[in-house]
């Protein structure tokens, strides 16, 4: 694992819910280390894989439609924010993440500003640039247009301070062919 989840599953506190599990990789590193852990995942498939994998505690189901259980931290990994796809997105993220964390709670996830692909600073007036869409393809098969939020710390930290939660900076990667510019952030509700 790159340093940077290295240091968010340290961070990692009391009730925990990994939100976008994918493969349970991050899920089943915690419950090794003994922690609470509960792996959300939208994807049956990827839940049925986690639970072969050893996952103990899945949830499948929508982040957003998650109405039960108070947790101390959530953990979003390989830019696991960016399933918010855009600003508005990610402002209501913040919303129902305070409604699920207890007091003193936190969030931690990375992302990544891909500012670095453009060859001038994309303009202020434009549309966010790391607002960004993508698809899959395997075997001919593709998959419908996603949202895929990349966001800088600049903004990010506008948008958190807005919501009424305090971000910190805990670890960063520089710019290279293997980390393009990732990093982590906490966030807690103020």
């Amino acid at each position: 694992m790159p340093e940077v989840e290295l240091k968010a599953l340290e961070q990692c506190r009391g009730r925990i819910l990994d939100v976008g599990a994918g493969a349970g990789c991050h899920a089943l590193v915690l419950q090794e280390m003994g922690q609470d852990v509960t792996a959300l995942e939208y994807s049956p498939l990827s839940a049925a894989l986690m639970k072969e994998q050893g996952v103990n505690k899945i949830i499948c189901q929508d982040f957003f439609s998650l109405d039960s259980g108070r947790y101390d931290t959530l953990l979003l990994l390989w830019n696991g924010i960016g399933f918010t796809g855009t600003l508005a997105g990610l402002r209501q993220f913040l919303a129902k993440a305070r409604n699920l964390l207890r007091p003193g709670g936190r969030i931690l996830f990375d992302s990544t500003d891909c500012a670095y692909i453009f060859r001038e600073k994309p303009s202020a007036e434009a549309p966010y640039y790391g607002e960004t869409c993508f698809q899959y393809e395997y075997k001919n098969e593709t998959s419908g247009w996603l949202e895929l939020l990349l966001i800088d710390r600049h903004t990010l930290r506008g948008i958190v301070e807005e919501e009424g939660w305090e971000m910190e900076v805990l670890a960063e990667n520089d710019i290279s062919r293997w980390s393009l510019g990732q990093y982590l952030v906490r966030c807690r509700p103020w």
